[in-house]
């Protein structure tokens, strides 16, 4: 079984896959607290769904992309057997996790995108800097960016574990309406590093949205 908050179709918002049509799946329960954290609603417990209903959900969808999320999605023990299954199927499987957990476990054939808590989250301490060591080229690692002492963090765990050369890609993701945005890529431009800015594009197509897209 899989304790699911939703699973819907939208377009996905942030990671170097921004634009293309998803199936998400969204697991409930989230052992983290980070102070901008948008996905509140799905730290309660969510609806109990067998892995074969939600992986026959996902499939009658008939699209390509399929992005588990959370809450933590690795706080799930099922969710290792339904990326695989949906890996076997053909599916380009994204996973979004919070860096807290382990990925070792992770079907080589999914796509990690793996936040790194930076201070202004509160929650940089429970990092699990093993995972460094496990990151793999196809791999994507976002920091979430709430202030200059936020990016200057980011910089330096860039620059100590050479992300720019061991991931497919570097997000640097302002906090929605809360951050300068312009101010960060002024920052990112003069320091020259090769991170990607990754605005949340659903929530400028669906700005009063807060679930379902």
């Amino acid at each position: 079984m899989l304790n699911i908050t939703e699973l819907f179709v939208s377009v996905q918002g942030e990671s170097t896959f921004a634009g293309i049509p998803t199936v998400f799946v969204r697991l409930s329960g989230c052992d983290l607290r980070c102070v901008w954290c948008d996905t509140e609603y799905a730290f309660g417990k969510g609806e109990e769904i067998s892995l074969d209903k939600v992986y026959d959900d996902i499939m009658g969808y008939g699209f390509s992309h399929v992005c588990i999320t959370g809450g933590e999605p690795l706080l799930q023990k099922e969710v290792y057997p339904l990326m695989s299954r949906l890996c076997d199927a053909n599916k380009v499987v994204s996973l979004e996790t919070s860096g807290a957990h382990n990925i070792s476990d992770v079907d080589e054939r999914v796509t990690i995108i793996m936040d790194v808590k930076c201070p202004g989250s509160g929650m940089s301490e429970k990092m699990c800097w093993e995972n460094m060591g496990l990151l793999k080229g196809s791999a994507e690692v976002k920091f979430v960016i709430a202030s200059r002492e936020d990016y200057d963090y980011a910089y330096e765990v860039c620059r100590k574990h050479d992300l720019y050369d061991k991931v497919g890609a570097v997000l640097f993701a302002p906090v929605h309406g809360n951050v300068d945005t312009k101010g960060l890529v002024s920052w990112m431009l003069t320091d020259k590093i090769p991170a990607r800015i990754n605005l949340q594009l659903h929530k400028y197509i669906w700005p009063e949205a807060k679930r379902g897209v």
